[in-house]
Formats: C-alpha cells, structure tokens, sequence
C-alpha cells in the first residue's frame, strides 16, 4: 500500500497539471505559494511532507476542501468526482453546471 505522502503527492501533480484544463508548471505553482519549484517537485515525490499548512495553502490556491487530499477522510467518491471535474471552473461556470444539475434532478423527478 502507498503512503498517505505518495497519495499526497500524486493529488498535487494532479490538481497541477489540470488546472484549468492545460495545467501550470511546478514554477508557478510555488510562485503562488510563495515557495520554490523545489519543494513543489518534492512534494510530489514524497521526498518533502507538505505541512498542514501547506496542504491548506495549497486547498485554498486549487478552490478545493483540504479533505480531497486525504482519501480516507476525504468526501464520497461522487463527490470527490464533483470537485475536482468543477475546481478550475470560475463562478460562471460553475453556476452553468449547478443549473444543469438542477434541472436533471427536477426532469428525473417527474419522470418517476
């Protein structure tokens, strides 16, 4: 079984390379956290343990709950899917994808 740290690392190169459907590099993602390249790289590799405030840095650079990088805490698989499909999605967007959602609750509601 894979450590919690690989498992950490691999959410973060995931969530990275993502981003708004063509990723960021490991540059810009430590320039926005105010680290280096380095660290993001390591983070990723397990070789450095991201801190709980890193993890919280790095929940609030994605627009995600800190739970997603821990899979046994983290939410449900349906709604783990929900947010990470909708992270890098601007408010628009995201109010587009709430509305759809809506509405085929409300059509598969009449149907039955």
């Amino acid at each position: 079984m894979r450590d919690i740290y690989e498992q950490i690392g691999d959410k973060i190169r995931e969530l990275r390379t993502t981003l708004r459907g063509k990723g960021i590099s490991q540059e810009e993602l430590a320039q926005a956290l105010k680290t280096t390249a380095n660290t993001v790289s390591r983070w990723e590799t397990a070789t450095y343990k991201p801190s709980i405030a890193d993890l919280e840095a790095l929940a609030r650079f994605f627009g995600i709950p800190i739970s997603v990088f821990f899979p046994e805490a983290g939410p449900k698989s349906r709604t783990k899917a929900l947010i990470t499909a909708t992270a890098d999605l601007d408010e628009h967007d995201l109010e587009e994808v709430t509305l759809y959602a809506l509405f085929r609750k409300a059509r598969a509601k009449s149907k039955s």
